[in-house]
């Protein structure tokens, strides 16, 4: 496949699962803050932090209040990450891409683009943030399942699966991490309910809380959160699930091309870590460092990616 042509693909699928992240983050940070809950920072501090927002956004000046995070973070257009930015960004590499997409991915994206633009702060916080929220969500399947349900398995589709697994991972390490390390509540609320209900929060964001359930089938656990996303192969939002594709399509592509990788030998480290590892090991480890070093090897195989196939790094 052209260079060209892999990576307006792989990072339209990256902007919609970007997208799609940053509305589940915000949903899950702005129930959170109606609760008052005692943290160890300010919610909205901690969303701009799992968007690796907070440098630009301190750049504005102003404290995060609700209402600027959710504006820089939904709707800013110098804000590359916002979700008005990523439905643009996945909007524009589409339409560069007519003719390996379908005609249904294209409208679908094209659709939410087009109604993304009509939408203000003012708007969506008269008509309740909830339901925006959940708009982008869908909008996201709903582009995402049309593409996987018309389109052909070849190279296309691969790029486009590496760039919803590479945005997919970095979202669940960053989120998880934040909790962990970040988002620690005050000694009186360990274990309580408030603990409790970030925990839940944050499987929620994941789509996990009932993963959870019928997995370990009892109360919230902090290192059992952590080992169904980080090492449970059958969690569909895991990093060990993710990377398993990951290695998978790019082992393809080593066969297919008949060239050695660099990345596909950084991503083949990854899920060996991940397969052989235990959460007992992490833990006694670190478990921020572990998930720090997991972010930077994630953003490391992003740029190998584009050096062996797009030649954009």
């Amino acid at each position: 496949m052209l260079s060209r042509a892999a990576d307006n693909l792989y990072w339209m699928m990256r902007y919609v699962e970007r997208a799609e992240n940053m509305a589940r983050m915000l949903d899950v940070t702005h129930r959170m803050s109606l609760m008052g809950a005692d943290t160890g920072m300010n919610q909205w501090d901690a969303a701009l932090i799992i968007a690796g927002a907070d440098k630009p956004f301190a750049l504005r000046g102003g404290a995060a209040t609700p209402r600027s995070v959710i504006d820089f973070l939904a709707f800013a257009p110098d804000n590359p990450s916002s979700i008005a930015a990523c439905l643009k960004g996945a909007r524009e590499n589409a339409r560069a891409m007519r003719a390996q997409i379908t005609n249904e991915a294209w409208e679908s994206i094209n659709a939410a683009w087009l109604e993304m633009r009509t939408l203000t702060l003012d708007k969506v916080e008269a008509d309740g943030l909830r339901g925006f929220f959940d708009w982008v969500r869908d909008r996201s399947h709903l582009f995402r399942g049309v593409a996987e349900g018309t389109m052909q398995r070849g190279d296309a589709y691969r790029f486009m699966r590496l760039g919803t697994l590479i945005e997919r991972a970095d979202s669940t390490a960053r989120i998880l991490d934040v909790k962990y390390h970040i988002l620690l509540p005050s000694p009186r609320d360990v274990g309580g309910a408030v603990d409790y209900y970030q925990w839940g929060a944050l499987l929620r964001s994941v789509s996990s809380f009932r993963i959870y359930r019928q997995i370990y089938r009892d109360s919230i656990h902090p290192l059992r959160v952590a080992e169904l996303l980080i090492l449970r192969d059958d969690m569909p939002r895991s990093l060990h699930n993710c990377f398993a594709e990951i290695v998978e399509i790019m082992q393809y592509l080593r066969q297919h091309y008949r060239r050695d990788y660099e990345s596909v030998r950084l991503a083949e480290g990854l899920l060996m870590r991940l397969r052989y590892g235990s959460i007992d090991e992490i833990v006694a480890k670190g478990l921020h460092e572990y998930l720090t070093e997991a972010i930077d090897r994630n953003i490391e195989l992003g740029a190998a990616i584009a050096q062996d196939f797009m030649h954009t790094a």
